[in-house]
């Protein structure tokens, strides 16, 4: 199949932008609980529609009293937190457009893109961050106002603008029409410097409409029950924008969590007790990873790994029966994984805090066993794909028939179209207008409606899109074979003890490999094995380490032929990292970046 078009469910509005969902709710169900809130001692609150309104409102007001009108564009930097989602949305209500920057990104990064979008004011989360602004603010001559969240930003604005009556904000939200532009997104820059994608009001609602007609039920943990999600995406990413405002929309309760560590995230998982999750897949494998890491200190991995190979064959079944290629699960079979639901399968459940029985997955390709897990585990991992030019997913797997391995069929009112070399080609209402002030950029990649992706991937018979690489990351060797590092990379980043692995071999005779290890993994598995620590450089030389990698470059080569695979490797002593220019924010590999920090070793490789 090399095209498909699935009809629409849903239409933006005629008038009206993003904003006017907060009103809306306010005024038609004012005590529904639409946010969960921490306060200062860590406890879990809740905030009404009527609340979020009036905290719009009043921020709204002192916006405009400091001077933000109608088509400015104001920076946000911070991690994800409920502050960022009323700043949105009072930016919104107003008509101003805000630009998410990655609480990490480095002083030029910031200079750039305050720069490129002619930022006016800027929201920031603390010191560190100001600082950051202050380093280039010379070079920033339009930017007026800075405000910091730690030092009473909101509470200042709402005392500015307390003067203000409401009919001067309703008089600015209602100038907003679809068209408008509601945020200029930048890309994460895994080549050159990000580029601006410019969104509109209307690419968010055709999207998140789309996504709550097409996916609503599977929101619930059980029928009746109320909705709920914490977010824990970061809302610099257009994934993360995305959840935000599907859940106002769709009137899902949200939750703000702005650390990734596990330390940190799994208590929140608890407390909160989401009923469904939205996550990349390095969330579900490091569930997967933790709880098989305490099985096997208790002395139970062998029962685990059987949980595992119960799990899998059932959700296979399952799968196969959706499509009408078996009769699913055999008696036995469901003899075995009802045994495991309370010793494994419970438990894996109760990490995502106990409700979760569906989550979303996007970012990145998830392994198709991976997915297959969780399904069996009692959770349905519906996995998409798409990019920040496309409003987030353009594809996902549809509740009923879910294909592991892919990601999904178009969503509704999207087309997807395999141009002639393998790429993929996208077509929607989700589809972005263009780079800020980068026509030619812009060019490149829109034609006739049509947004060219820059991956590959193929549409199976029933119509799944399977990505299988960039264009611009193929490798060619010296003999002309072009090999698609992804698929090598997820097999052996999928072995427990590996955080990461960059294939190189491009003009070189063949395949090779960098990989990084999971240092909390590998601290668990000297300890099985009652060794004690290793200094980095001890353990890229350990012989039985060795042999642990080498299996999973065994198991990758698996997949492709003699002469895609890896011949040989490096254990590197440090993983890649966003601070040293290695990773992008969304944590994609700077492939070039890391082929020049890492010279010496990969030519070591070829020698």
């Amino acid at each position: 199949m090399r095209e498909l078009t699935v009809p629409p469910l849903a239409t933006a509005p005629l008038v009206g932008g993003l904003a006017d969902a907060v009103f809306d709710h306010a005024a038609s169900d004012p005590g529904r609980v639409a946010f969960g809130r921490k306060d200062a001692s860590g406890q879990w609150g809740e905030v009404t529609s009527r609340e979020f309104r009036d905290e719009v409102l009043a921020l709204a007001k002192g916006l405009l009293a400091q001077g933000v009108r109608f088509g400015d564009r104001v920076a946000v930097m911070s991690r994800t937190r409920y502050e960022w989602t009323l700043f949105d949305f009072a930016l919104w209500t107003v008509g101003a457009q805000p630009v998410p920057v990655y609480p990490t990104s480095s002083a030029d990064q910031v200079h750039w893109m305050l720069h490129d979008a002619s930022v006016t004011a800027c929201v920031v989360e603390h010191e560190d961050h100001a600082m950051t602004i202050g380093s280039v603010v010379d070079r920033l001559p339009l930017l007026k106002r800075l405000w910091q969240l730690d030092t009473g930003a909101v509470e200042e604005l709402v005392a500015a603008g307390a003067h203000l009556g409401d009919e001067v904000v309703q008089r600015h939200r209602r100038a907003v029409t679809p068209e408008s532009v509601a945020t200029v997104i930048y890309t994460s820059g895994t080549t050159g410097r990000p580029k601006g994608c410019v969104l509109t009001h209307a690419n968010f609602m055709f999207e998140t409409d789309t996504l709550i007609e097409r996916w609503e039920p599977v929101f619930h943990a059980k029928p009746g029950d109320e909705a709920s999600t914490l977010l824990f995406l970061p809302l610099a990413h257009v994934f993360g924008r995305m959840v935000e405002i599907a859940a106002v929309r769709g009137r899902v309760k949200l939750g703000h969590q702005p650390t990734l560590t596990a330390s940190a995230l799994l208590p929140d998982l608890a407390a909160f007790r989401p009923t469904f999750v939205l996550a990349v897949p390095y969330i579900f494998e490091k569930v997967f990873h933790a709880a098989r890491r305490k099985a096997e200190a208790e002395g139970k991995a062998g029962h685990f790994d059987k949980a595992v190979d119960v799990a899998v064959r059932y959700a296979e079944a399952l799968e196969h029966r959706a499509f009408g290629e078996g009769p699913g699960p055999s008696a036995t079979l469901r003899m075995q994984h009802q045994f495991f639901e309370k010793v494994v399968y419970g438990k894996v459940r109760e990490a995502l805090g106990g409700r979760v029985r569906h989550a979303m997955s996007g970012g990145s390709a998830m392994d198709r066993r991976m997915g297959l897990f969780f399904e069996g585990a009692g959770v349905t991992v519906f996995e998409g794909y798409g990019l920040t030019e496309s409003t987030s997913a353009a594809t996902a797997n549809p509740p009923e028939r879910t294909k592991y391995g892919t990601v999904g069929r178009p969503v509704p009112g999207t087309s997807v179209r395999i141009a002639e070399d393998g790429e993929v080609w996208l077509r929607g209402d989700n589809v972005f207008s263009g780079y800020l002030n980068d026509a030619e950029a812009t060019a490149l990649v829109l034609e006739d409606g049509w947004l060219a992706t820059g991956d590959l991937g193929r549409l199976d018979e029933d119509g799944y899109l399977t990505i299988t690489g960039r264009k611009k990351e193929i490798l060619v060797t010296t003999s002309g074979k072009s090999v698609s590092p992804i698929v090598l990379e997820d097999r052996v980043r999928s072995h427990p003890l590996v955080a990461q692995c960059v294939v190189v071999g491009n003009n070189r005779p063949y395949i090779a490999a960098l990989v990084t290890l999971d240092q909390e993994a590998v601290e668990h598995w000297l300890a099985m094995q009652s060794r004690a620590p290793l200094a980095p450089a001890e353990l890229v030389r350990d012989p039985a380490l060795e042999k642990e990698i080498r299996r999973a470059v065994i198991a990758a080569n698996t997949l492709v032929s003699q002469a895609e695979s890896i011949r040989t490797f490096r254990i590197l002593a440090h993983p890649f990292s966003e601070e040293h220019g290695l990773l992008t924010p969304s944590l994609k590999l700077k492939r070039r970046a890391i082929e020049a920090a890492y010279a010496a070793e990969v030519d070591a490789l070829y020698r």
